[in-house]
């Protein structure tokens, strides 16, 4: 029997979830309820009620509809995505799972990525971390770069804002690095949330920590989750926010440039 997966949108010709010109996939489903999440679409893995006004709502869905959806098989998914391949070979790109989290999806997600290794094709995933660490240990050979996300250093305020513990992330991110895999940390910078001195400061004392972290890319607060939000029909409890200046942006990175690492502002 075919293993199929939940997608809920494909985007070509991406430029900040990897290196190169890449094609990104969206898983649906994510443990975490982040208030912040720029794709609250691809939160709930069976709402059908939002499924039916994401699609009506978002012009900007993939013309070819069978390669999105809650049951495609990986045969037809890998398909489409390596009608790309010339593009990811003279650009150094290749294929980057996100989401939603696409730990969330075990099984597709490996076949997936097989086909991605089959083909010759770089493969990334962008992920939350929270997710059992033998999920996330059968895609070691798989992955050539993993995105983590670190969101919140504090336990307390992570459970808060996120809904979920971040011991499994911290664990599964120090597992990682352990294990030899390319790590780039992700920090998203919600204002007066996860970019406040406090939260900045321990989030590098962890990531120091942990060590062997290839770099980190800092996240601006991307408003488009707000006006996704409203036209779901979903809450939105963080308010409207403004996407930090410039030299708010090169300050921040500056702190970790500090730390020594190697930091891109939006990706």
């Amino acid at each position: 029997m075919a293993v199929t997966g939940d997608i809920f949108d494909l985007k070509k010709f991406a430029l900040h979830d990897g290196p190169g010109i890449r094609t990104t996939v969206f898983f649906r489903g994510c443990p975490l309820s982040c208030p912040w999440c720029h794709n609250p679409e691809g939160l709930g893995a069976g709402n059908a009620a939002v499924r039916r006004r994401h699609a009506a709502l978002d012009p900007a869905l993939p013309p070819d509809r069978n390669v999105v959806g809650p049951a495609v098989e990986a045969e037809t998914l890998i398909a489409e995505l390596i009608k790309d391949e010339v593009f990811y070979r003279q650009s150094g790109g290749g294929v980057t799972m996100s989401g939603g989290e696409p730990f969330g999806q075990p099984a597709f997600l490996v076949e997936l990525l097989e086909a991605c290794r089959g083909a010759g094709l770089h493969t990334a995933v962008d992920t939350c971390g929270y997710a059992p660490w033998e999920d996330i240990e059968r895609s070691l050979t798989l992955v050539d770069l993993f995105l983590f996300d670190v969101k919140l250093a504090d336990a307390a305020a992570h459970r808060r804002y996120t809904g979920v513990s971040n011991v499994p992330v911290v664990e599964n991110l120090g597992r990682l690095v352990a294990a030899g895999a390319d790590v780039r940390a992700r920090v998203p910078l919600v204002p007066g949330i996860t970019d406040t001195p406090e939260n900045l400061a321990g989030v590098r004392r962890l990531l120091v920590s942990v060590g062997g972290v290839s770099g980190v890319g800092l996240l601006p607060y991307n408003k488009l989750g707000e006006d996704k939000r409203r036209r779901l029909g979903l809450a939105t409890e963080t308010g409207l926010l403004e996407t930090q200046d410039a030299d708010r942006l090169e300050e921040i990175a500056g702190l970790f440039r500090t730390d020594g690492f190697d930091v891109t502002i939006g990706g």
